[in-house]
């Protein structure tokens, strides 16, 4: 007995210590590869056979295997990412369920994360360039009306352990209440990954990180899907992919929590910045103005709809009266043949005279 309860507490050290890895980003650059060879991205950090992406085009892969010499993994095309009904169902339900007040809370748990462009170097650990980037995002939220959070608290050194020590400060977020719990980062690869361009201007690319090793995994897949969604609708490249990846990276603490990366330590700072503007407009869409615009667009339909109605209701009853001015001569004639005309129509229900 002893010696299997040993047996257990190894094997949940080994798991633990695994997960604890896989969330350690940054430390080297893996090459994810499709099933002909060719790149389909890269990540800063190692990635695990069974990790998942979405791609740009929703095309929907999964890790087959991984080869730590050349660091690269292969995966196999599953067809073209769709949204999980059930998980899409559930996040909807539990936004319906929030009160009036908008509120989004965030933080960065890789506290020292920079841009070498503007801030000189990639970790800084003290005024690290990840924090103007969330503080951007902040603003732009708040531009609209939306509450926003974000905390200032640092979890250094950038290690195995981050994640774990910044979980206390996700709890102490999330008794707020809040729609949306975001921890900020930036990735660890070439910036040409992440250059884009919306609206004309030269922005970052945003990837959205979702952890496998959880509960909520597919309410944060759902989530995160249903922004790439909006987003390719309304900013078309903003979004860069969607990564599924080994460990929980705190959100198993709650359903509607993501991890958003901005940009890479190579990109300008500024262009992470920019693209927060347009990622709050999602998030407000996203959170926010999905059950408004449906209601708003009924609304519209049903006005547009009574307005039509009108106009069809007046030109019968100017053609009518014309018709009965030319056949009778007066306007006291064509009024009683129009009364009868409409009380033949309607049935007697509208226009009929006692004397008739």
């Amino acid at each position: 007995m002893m010696r299997r309860l040993t047996a257990c507490a190894l094997a949940l050290l080994a798991l633990l210590a695994a997960t604890a890895r896989a969330e350690m980003d940054g430390d080297c650059v893996y090459t994810l590869l499709g099933p002909d060879g060719s790149a389909l991205t890269r990540r800063g950090g190692r990635i695990y056979e069974g990790d998942e992406y979405i791609a740009g085009d929703d095309g929907w892969y999964r890790v087959v295997s991984v080869d730590d010499a050349s660091m690269t993994a292969t995966a196999e095309y599953l067809g073209r990412a769709e949204v999980d009904q059930a998980a899409f169902a559930a996040f909807t339900a539990r936004a319906e369920e929030k009160d009036d007040r908008k509120l989004i809370a965030m933080y960065s748990t890789h506290s020292d994360e920079s841009y070498v462009p503007e801030d000189g170097t990639y970790s800084k650990w003290k005024g690290a360039g990840i924090y103007d980037v969330g503080d951007s995002l902040k603003d732009a939220l708040e531009a609209r009306g939306i509450e926003a959070v974000y905390s200032k608290e640092t979890f250094l050194p950038h290690d195995a352990d981050a994640y774990t020590r910044s979980r206390r400060t996700a709890e102490e977020l999330l008794k707020q209440n809040p729609d949306a719990l975001l921890d900020i980062h930036r990735d660890a690869v070439p910036a040409e990954e992440y250059e884009t361009e919306v609206d004309g201007e030269d922005i970052s690319k945003v990837r959205l990180f979702v952890g496998r090793n959880n509960q909520n995994s597919a309410e944060n897949k759902a989530f995160a899907q249903q922004i790439k969604a909006e987003a390719d609708r309304e900013y078309p490249g903003l979004i860069k992919d969607i990564f599924i990846g080994r460990g929980n990276y705190n959100q198993e603490l709650y359903p509607h929590a993501l991890l958003m990366e901005f940009g890479t330590h190579e990109i300008e700072k500024e262009k992470a910045e920019a693209s927060t503007d347009y990622i709050a407009e999602v998030l407000d869409n996203v959170l926010y103005g999905a059950s408004a615009k449906a209601e708003g667009a009924k609304g519209a339909t049903g006005r547009g709809m009574a307005r039509g109605i009108g106009w069809v209701v007046g030109l019968g009853i100017l053609a009518a009266v014309v018709y009965g001015l030319a056949a009778t001569g007066s306007f006291k004639g064509a009024w009683h043949k129009f009364g009868r005309n409409v009380s033949e129509m309607t049935g007697g229900l509208i226009g009929k005279k006692k004397d008739e």
